[in-house]
């Protein structure tokens, strides 16, 4: 019988156990956020078990840039909306000529 050649998960997997140690060496709060990179790389491991690359850790980083360009477009939908929320609220709102700008809206 001949040998199968490594999925891209078991790469990745590999690729997480030899940062193991850089992982235990961060500090707690750091971690997490570690291990939530591999999530994103494991979350496209299908396409990226497609590509074949010779160096696996290439798609890896390349799918950690993919989620995290989705999350900042999802900050920069929700900042928006509370943009325009602030703006229509303080439209709303007639400022008193009386008093300073800043002292209207507490």
């Amino acid at each position: 019988m001949g040998r199968t050649n490594p999925t891209y998960r078991d790469a990745l997997r590999a690729i997480e156990e030899r940062w193991a140690d850089f992982r235990r060496a961060l500090r707690r709060r750091d971690q997490p956020r570690f291990d939530q990179l591999f999530e994103y790389a494991r979350e496209h491991a299908d396409a990226s078990g497609l590509l074949n690359h010779q160096n696996p850790v290439l798609p890896a980083l390349f799918s950690i840039d993919l989620e995290q360009e989705a999350r900042l477009d999802t900050h920069e939908e929700r900042l928006d909306a509370l943009e325009k929320a602030l703006e229509a609220r303080h439209d709303r709102q007639p400022l008193d000529q009386d008093e300073p700008p800043e002292e209207a809206h507490r």
